[in-house]
């Protein structure tokens, strides 16, 4: 594929290779029945808390190191490789919500097919809210490329949205391709290529952005999950003023230092902008609200019917409607049904039915 050049003759015949790729990998990475060994000793965590970051990295750049000073949990920490073995979770309570942290096992070259037990570590990767690709400052760059090649092998995509793409198998008719743009990187042969590589015959494909062959297959596949991300730079104690105003320039990143405790704030501030969370508070009737217990949903999640089921499942039924204080209400308060859109910081009062 590499030497092949890239023009309109060729889309058809590179656009059936990537999908044969695609398809391949797939293979590779979800074992047969009855084969595999399960999940691995350590690496099946129970889910606690509103959202779960897993702190991805390189053996010995500082994960270990940086998960102790945050959480107060202790994960070995060693000045030796490979010093954690499993997945370690800890706790941390910010901003009222209390987020899982996962220190996994260092991921080496060629995790995504199986190498030190690579596979296990990014399946743990794939289960989070948010994933801190913890990196020795010192050569950021370099290893920054080969875990985003090893996470995006293992269909992980970090800080993307999904494609916009409306794909959906027929019984009959062909394949029907529209765009509401112009096409640049496909064109009609070039879908049917890739689709009768999957033995799709029959199908609806709309574009509504100008997408590639790789956007296609992600939503073929339709098992890619999108993840946001934050690289950070560890060990920032060890390089000049100077260097440390170039690293600030990395798109998502924060330099820190995991040994002196340097920067931490600035990282769970950037953290919770990520994770994107929004905090609600309850208020009984005829009492002030409860600041020191926030309800935290999804901000894209984040209406009245959600924080009822939040609370308890047995709520909706006997809702009549709540009282909304904040920025999400036009006047304080307002009246709203249960699918009124809440707001960080909002406060609700649920009046419930009467007998």
């Amino acid at each position: 594929m590499a030497k092949t050049q890239k023009n309109k003759a060729t889309s058809y015949h590179l656009g059936t290779l990537k999908a044969k790729l695609a398809k391949l990998r797939r293979e590779l990475l979800m074992p047969t029945a009855g084969g595999g060994g399960g999940a691995g000793v350590g690496f099946d965590v129970a889910k606690t808390g509103v959202a779960r970051v897993g702190f991805v990295g390189f053996p010995s750049v500082g994960k270990s190191t940086l998960m102790s000073k945050i959480t107060g949990t202790h994960s070995e920490v060693g000045a030796y490789e490979f010093t954690t073995l499993t997945t370690v979770p800890g706790i941390i309570q910010y901003k009222g919500a209390k987020i899982q942290m996962l220190d996994l096992p260092g991921i080496i070259e060629g995790a995504k097919d199986g190498k030190g037990r690579g596979r296990q570590v990014i399946a743990v990767a794939r289960t989070c809210s948010l994933i801190f690709i913890v990196l020795d400052v010192l050569k950021p760059l370099g290893d920054k490329k080969i875990i985003e090649r090893e996470l995006e092998g293992f269909g992980i995509r970090l800080n993307k949205q999904p494609p916009p793409i409306y794909f959906k198998k027929k019984e009959k008719g062909g394949v029907n391709v529209t765009s509401t743009v112009s096409l640049t990187h496909l064109d009609s042969d070039g879908v049917k290529a890739i689709l009768s590589e999957y033995r799709i015959h029959n199908a609806d494909v709309s574009f509504k952005a100008d997408c590639t062959a790789d956007d296609l297959i992600d939503v073929i596949e339709g098992n890619r999950i999108y993840i946001p991300c934050i690289y950070v730079l560890n060990k920032i104690d060890q390089i000049s003023i100077e260097e440390l105003n170039i690293v600030y320039r990395i798109p998502h990143s924060i330099p820190i230092s995991a040994h002196h405790g340097w920067n931490f704030d600035d990282l769970l501030e950037k953290m919770w902008e990520y994770l994107d969370l929004a905090r609600i508070y309850t208020k009984p009737k005829g009492q002030l609200p409860d600041y020191s217990a926030p309800v935290v949903i999804k901000k894209s999640e984040a209406s009245v019917e959600k924080f009822c089921d939040t609370i308890h499942k047995a709520i909706l039924k006997e809702f009549k409607h709540a009282l909304v204080w904040g920025s999400s209400a036009k006047h304080q308060p307002q009246k709203v049904g249960k699918e009124h859109v809440l707001a960080d910081e909002d406060v609700v009062q649920i009046i419930k039915k009467i007998n």
